[in-house]
């Protein structure tokens, strides 16, 4: 069995004429391990499909099995343990606690997390242990995002999820924090789903699917992963 397998994913919002299918029948699997990115235009149904790999959000009908473990039908608190357990997401916006420093960010996760990497070891590996004493304000954008990686990834989860990650950074904060993205994917071993809109990401990616009006309109797989500074942002 593929490490995440969808199948039948529907997901409408409003009734009658006025439905609309956010997710119209997804079916999508992907091996452990994989970098994934998955591109679509604004609408497209990528932003929901993540959020209900991540158990954010719940199919109308449908399945999902995440590492073997269903996680549709599940309650409200099942799918909390279920991210805390499993899940590390990255948002396009960093959400980082504002009055606490870098380390501090980073080590309020781990201190929840079952099987958290080393702190030190996380901050080195996303070159920002010089930072560590710093306030989220006193750093850039790209910076922040680079706190908000480590945030995700000090829990050591089994899915590392990625909402327009780059979406509001300049193209050298972009190829800094795709570079320490593909790191953790590599180094780590992380299976990596990217969403975004940007097809050069997509040259990073194991495994390519594109999304539009709700459905998969297509899966194709890089025979060769391009680095984050060989891509043309």
């Amino acid at each position: 069995m593929a490490f995440i397998e969808i199948q039948g994913a529907k997901k409408q919002y409003g009734e009658g004429e006025a439905a609309v299918y956010a997710l119209d029948g997804v079916n999508f699997s992907l091996e452990k391990g994989n970098l994934c990115v998955i591109l679509g235009p604004s609408g497209s149904g990528k932003s929901t499909l993540l959020n209900m790999i991540g158990g954010l959000d719940s199919p109308d009908s449908g399945e999902i099995v995440v590492d073997g473990e269903k996680i549709t039908g599940r309650s409200k608190k099942e799918l909390t343990g279920y991210r805390k357990r499993s899940i590390g997401f990255v948002f396009q916006f960093y959400n980082l606690i504002p009055d606490l420093t870098v380390e501090e960010n980073v080590q309020v996760v781990a201190e929840i997390a079952q099987n958290p990497l080393d702190t030190d070891e996380i901050l080195r590996a996303l070159d920002i242990e010089k930072y560590r004493y710093r306030f989220p304000r006193e750093l850039s954008g790209g910076q922040q995002q680079r706190v908000a990686i480590a945030r995700a990834m000090v829990k050591n989860p089994k899915l590392l999820l990625c909402d327009e990650l780059t979406g509001a950074l300049d193209t050298k904060s972009s190829r800094s924090v795709l570079r320490f993205v593909e790191k953790m994917n590599r180094e780590y071993g992380t299976t990596t789903v990217i969403i975004t809109h940007n097809e050069a990401i997509a040259e990073l990616a194991d495994t390519v699917v594109r999304i539009r009006d709700g459905v998969v309109a297509s899966v194709r797989q890089n025979e060769t992963r391009r680095t984050a500074d060989e891509i043309e942002l």
